[in-house]
C-alpha cells in the first residue's frame, strides 16, 4: 500500500483506537438502551467479516482444544437506526476499512435514489482528502466511482434492474433500503460473490442501512428476516447517539426523560454520541409522538400511510374467543373472482362488541363454492351476511346475481351503499372509542390475512392530498367485507340500504 504505514486493526479495540486516531471519529462502544447494539457493533461486525468473538460463540462449540464444525457466520446485516443516527456515515466509514485493508475487493454502493448514494460518496470524498488516504488513490475519484491503488474500487450504483443485475462484486450496501424498488431489490439479491482479497477471505454480503418508515415494508420484512436467523441486525435510537448529557442539567422538566431516564449522564464523555441534547429536545417538539417513536425510538414502523392506525395487533388480536353461545353471528363478503373473495364470520356479545372469529380468502373458486364455505356445518349459522352492493348485478355467466344465488341457497343477504370512508370510521371508532372505553372490535389470531390487511391497508404515499385508500394491492379486500357488516349492523345513517330479492 505505498507509503500507507497504519496496521490493520486485528480486535474492536484496535479498530475503535484506528477510527479516533486516524479520522478523529469517536464511535459509541455501547448502546444505552437495552436490547439495541453501538455503531461499533456494526463495524465490529462487516469488518472482521461476522466472526464472531469468543465471548459470543456458543457453548459447546470447541472441544478438546480444537474447533468443532460451525455454520458459516452470518454476514448479511442489517442497520436499523434513527434519523440522523449517522447510518450512512458509517457506512462510508465501513467502505473505507473495507477498500483500505482487503485489497482487490469491489464494493458497490445502492441507495434508494441516486442522491442518497452521493451521500455516501461524499463522506468517502471527505475520508480520501486526508493525506494519508490520498496516497492510497489510484485513478482518482470520479463522482460515481472511487479506485484505489491497491485493486479495489467503490461504485455508485442506479436504482435500475439493468445496472443491478450487471454487478458482480464482495459487498452491496444499500442505503435507506425502505426506499428501494422490489425488483431492483429482489435483483440485487444475486450479486455478491466471496474472495479472498488482500489475504482476508471475504464472504459475500449484503447490508442495509434504514430507518422504518411503513409497517410492512421492505425494511419491516428485513428485520422480520433478522429475527428468523437470516441477517444480522444492528438497531439503535437517538438516546444512543446522544453526546454525554452535563450533570448541570436537570432531569425532572426534560422532555426526554421518558426515554433517557438519566443514562445520558452516565456514558463518559469518549464514548458519547453526537447528537446533541439541545437538538433533540428540538425534534421532538416538532413532530408526533408516532412519528417520534418510529423514526428516532425505531420502535416500530411509521404508522402516517395507514388507513387503520388505531390497529395494534397487541390489543386487538386474540387467541381465544369468549363463550360465543347466545351470541348473534353475522357475516360479511366481499365478491371476487380473479381478485380474491373475502368472508367474515362475527359474532356479536351482549355489549355490542364484535369478534371475528373466522374468515376464508380465496381466489379463483365460483359463487356455489363460496356458499358451500358459508354453510358448512363446521362454520358458525350466520343470522345474516352483507355484501358488496355491486353482487345485485347479474353474472355474465349464470344470468342472475351473486346476491340471488346465495338468497336462493337459504341465506339472508343485506347491503347497504355507502362511502367507504363511512365505514373506514366505523372500524377506526370501534378499534379505539373516543371516550377511552375499550376496543368493540376484536380479531382471531387465526384470520390471518384480516390481521395483515389492518396493517397494511393504506393511503397512497405519493398521494398526501387524497383520501381514498389505495385498491388493487390486495389489502382492501377483507377491509371491504368488514365495512359491509358494520355499516349494515350499526345502521343506515341516511345510506341507501335494502336486502336482495330473489330474481
Amino acid at each position: 500500500m505505498g507509503g500507507f504505514e497504519c496496521v490493520r486493526p486485528s480486535c474492536r479495540v484496535s479498530l475503535r483506537a484506528f477510527l479516533r486516531e486516524e479520522l478523529d471519529i469517536a464511535v459509541p462502544e455501547r448502546a444505552i438502551i437495552e436490547g439495541h447494539q453501538s455503531p461499533l457493533d456494526y463495524l465490529v461486525h462487516t469488518f472482521f467479516e461476522g466472526e464472531l468473538t469468543e465471548a459470543d460463540r456458543p457453548r459447546g462449540a470447541v472441544g478438546d482444544g480444537e474447533e468443532q464444525h460451525r455454520p458459516p457466520p452470518i454476514v448479511d446485516c442489517i442497520v436499523w437506526a434513527n434519523r440522523g443516527g449517522g447510518k450512512t456515515m458509517l457506512g462510508a466509514v465501513a467502505t473505507l476499512l473495507d477498500l483500505v485493508f482487503k485489497d482487490g475487493i469491489q464494493i458497490r454502493i445502492l441507495g434508494g435514489s441516486l442522491d442518497q448514494s452521493q451521500r455516501m460518496h461524499e463522506h468517502l470524498r471527505r475520508f480520501f482528502g486526508i493525506e494519508r488516504f490520498a496516497e492510497l488513490l489510484g485513478k482518482g475519484i470520479t463522482d460515481r466511482r472511487i479506485a484505489l491503488s491497491n485493486g479495489s474500487v467503490v461504485e455508485l450504483l442506479a436504482q435500475s434492474q439493468t445496472s443491478v443485475r450487471g454487478t458482480r462484486v464482495q459487498k452491496l450496501r444499500c442505503d435507506e433500503v425502505e426506499l428501494f424498488d422490489r425488483e431492483v431489490w429482489e435483483a440485487a439479491q444475486l450479486v455478491t460473490r466471496s474472495r479472498v482479497c488482500g489475504g482476508v477471505e471475504v464472504r459475500g454480503a449484503i447490508e442495509c442501512l434504514s430507518t422504518m418508515h411503513r409497517t410492512h415494508g421492505l425494511m419491516h420484512e428485513l428485520v422480520l428476516q433478522a429475527s428468523e436467523g437470516k441477517r444480522r441486525l444492528f438497531k439503535w435510537g437517538v438516546v444512543d447517539a446522544l453526546e454525554h448529557c452535563e450533570e448541570e442539567r436537570r432531569c425532572e422538566p426534560c422532555a426526554m426523560r421518558p426515554e433517557c431516564d438519566g443514562r445520558a449522564k452516565e456514558r463518559p464523555v469518549p464514548e458519547a454520541g453526537h447528537i446533541g441534547v439541545d437538538d433533540a429536545l428540538r425534534m421532538k417538539m416538532r413532530v408526533a409522538l408516532a412519528t417520534w417513536e418510529a423514526e428516532m425510538l425505531c420502535l416500530r414502523p411509521s404508522k402516517s400511510d395507514n388507513v387503520l392506525p388505531e390497529f395494534d395487533a397487541k390489543i386487538h388480536v386474540v387467541a381465544d374467543l369468549p363463550d360465543t353461545s347466545g351470541m348473534r353471528w353475522i357475516g360479511g363478503m366481499d365478491f371476487g373472482m380473479r381478485a380474491p373473495a373475502v368472508v367474515l364470520w362475527a359474532a356479536i356479545s351482549g355489549d355490542g362488541v364484535l369478534w371475528i372469529g373466522h374468515e376464508r380468502y380465496a381466489a379463483g373458486a365460483v359463487m356455489d363454492e363460496h356458499i358451500d364455505a358459508i354453510l358448512d356445518p363446521s362454520k358458525p349459522r350466520l343470522e345474516w351476511i352483507a355484501v358488496d352492493p355491486a353482487g345485485n348485478a347479474n353474472n355474465g355467466q349464470s344470468g342472475v346475481s351473486d346476491a340471488t344465488l346465495m338468497q336462493r341457497r337459504g341465506l339472508a343477504v343485506r347491503f347497504n351503499r355507502s362511502e367507504i370512508q363511512d365505514g373506514v370510521r366505523r372500524i377506526r371508532a370501534r378499534l379505539r372509542p373516543a371516550d377511552g372505553t375499550p376496543p368493540r372490535l376484536y380479531v382471531h389470531a387465526r384470520c390471518v390475512r384480516l390481521i395483515e390487511s389492518m396493517e397494511r391497508y393504506s393511503y397512497s404515499p405519493g398521494r398526501p392530498d387524497s383520501e381514498a385508500p389505495v385498491k388493487g394491492d390486495g389489502f382492501d379486500h377483507a377491509i371491504d367485507a368488514l365495512r359491509y357488516m358494520l355499516i349494515e349492523l350499526e345502521g343506515r345513517r341516511g345510506a341507501s340500504a335494502g336486502s336482495y330479492t330473489v330474481r
